[in-house]
């Protein structure tokens, strides 16, 4: 791949295999068949535009409601149009109107060994000869199935969906099937895909009526749902004692992304493991975000909590559409046809979702992989929040491996209320100013942002300039 990223009179000009080596735990830059980069001072070469987007997208709203597939894509939280994107290759991505982006949204998450990697393309092709879907048992199930397991400490079994929002349905079913039990707490702020019983607001009154977060919810759907402000140990003690006896699961996010990047203090996280093993309920890690990202056992490994029930997409499937829950055998036994808890789909363990994740997990478990990811992450997000300091803006942020976050405001920020005081307005300014720059981040002040082995310190290196450039004007 050659590319060229210009802004501000400056060139950057680079070629990359896409491909990597083993690393070390002490892994460099020297250890990656990636790069050769020069930096050269010139003017501009074409002036940024978004018109074929516009035009694309104009249409699109006579055509999808709102003009996208999902709501986050239409830019709604920072203004402006949609970008819209045609080809992604490694750490870059690029839209309709030839503007290059180095890429932090990583098709929120999969793409965590960069677009389009050439070996998982290869395995695709051989595997797309064979055909791309059975409808039957196909030999590549298992063997992702043995990775999955091998890697996550609270699997022992797993049964493979087509998304997230479809894992966190099966495993609440699952949950309650297991238990007999009806209720369920989640946190606010978590996102745990669309199914009606999730979509419950934030906050203590509508949390008390059980009031559904989207028209078309039946209250009946959400009237079990309970919920409490993360990082609230004692909000979650308040539950089970007005509950005694009817909650089944705990589901949440341990390291938040749907409200911004948010991480779980360290007695909030072994607190709920407790509060769930006391009272007969289970606890659920929604990992669709963290899993395999964090670490290579993902956030349960990370933190060395294990909880009994596990959550996974986007990484396993390697950017195609794949999700998953599992968990040990005496609750996944509860699922049809081993058990009486019937869930299905066509397209669940098609062949080519368990190519590009087996593929994908393979370079994941070499040696050095999260050293690196964990390098990068540091380096841009430290940049960031010391650009702002230095320009004079409230600005607070973290990171764990190769998921980052910041917010707009002084912090620190344990929560979504927290989170909700940030100046989304000046994100907005923040995020269209990075676009012009040559930086895609996620377009809303309350979603993560995720590196990927294919980042290089290059890139980094642009984006903290870029970010100070943009801080300079804001």
């Amino acid at each position: 791949m050659a590319a060229t990223l210009t802004g501000s009179g400056i060139a950057l000009g680079f070629s990359c295999s896409a491909k990597f080596s083993k690393r070390s735990s002490s892994s460099s830059s020297s250890n990656r068949r990636c790069i050769k980069m020069s930096v050269s001072v010139e003017e501009k070469t074409k002036k940024f535009t978004l018109q074929k987007s516009e035009e694309a997208f104009n249409a699109a709203k006579n055509l999808m409601p709102g003009g996208v597939n999902s709501p986050v894509r239409a830019f709604k939280s920072v203004g402006g149009q949609p970008v819209v994107m045609d080809s992604a290759k490694g750490s870059r991505i690029r839209d309709i109107d030839g503007n290059e982006y180095i890429d932090y949204v990583g098709s929120w998450g999969p793409a965590i060994i960069g677009h389009a990697d050439d070996e998982v393309l290869a395995a695709l092709g051989e595997t797309m000869k064979k055909g791309t879907s059975f409808g039957a048992p196909c030999l590549l199930e298992n063997v992702l199935a043995e990775m999955v397991i091998s890697a996550v400490p609270s699997i022992e079994m797993v049964r493979f969906v087509n998304s997230g929002t479809e894992a966190c349905m099966g495993v609440l079913r699952l949950a309650r099937a297991f238990t007999g039990k009806q209720k369920f707490i989640k946190f606010e702020g978590c996102y745990h895909g669309h199914a009606n019983s999730f979509l419950v607001k934030a906050g203590s009154g509508v949390a008390t009526l059980g009031l559904p977060d989207s028209p078309g919810v039946p209250k009946a759907a959400t009237s079990d749902t309970l919920t409490a402000p993360y990082n609230d140990i004692a909000a979650v003690e308040k539950l089970f004692e007005a509950n005694k006896g009817e909650i089944a699961a705990i589901i949440l996010e341990p390291v938040v992304g749907n409200s911004g990047f948010i991480t779980p203090k360290p007695e909030f996280i072994e607190g709920i493991r407790r509060i769930t093993k006391d009272n007969g309920a289970l606890l659920i890690f929604d990992e669709v975000m963290t899993g395999f990202r964090l670490a290579y056992g993902g956030a349960q490994e990370y933190f060395g909590i294990t909880p009994d029930l596990t959550t996974l997409g986007k990484i396993i499937g390697g950017g195609l559409p794949v999700g998953a829950y599992g968990g040990r055998r005496d609750i996944m036994e509860m699922v049809a046809p081993a058990g009486p808890m019937y869930q299905a789909g066509t397209l669940s363990g098609n062949p080519l979702a368990m190519t590009a994740g087996i593929h994908t997990l393979k370079r994941l478990s070499q040696p050095g992989t999260y050293e690196y990811l964990d390098k990068i992450t540091k380096e841009l997000t430290n940049g960031i929040l010391e650009a702002g300091k230095k320009t004079g803006h409230a600005m607070c942020g973290g990171y764990i491996s190769g998921m980052f976050g910041f917010f707009f405001t002084e912090g620190p920020v344990y929560d979504f209320s927290d989170a909700k005081k940030s100046d989304t307005e000046k994100f907005g300014k923040f995020f269209r100013g990075m676009l012009e720059e040559g930086v895609y981040l996620a377009p809303s002040q309350f979603e993560a942002g995720f590196t990927s082995l294919a980042h290089t310190s290059e890139d980094i290196q642009f984006t903290i300039a870029a970010a100070e450039k943009v801080l300079s004007r804001i």
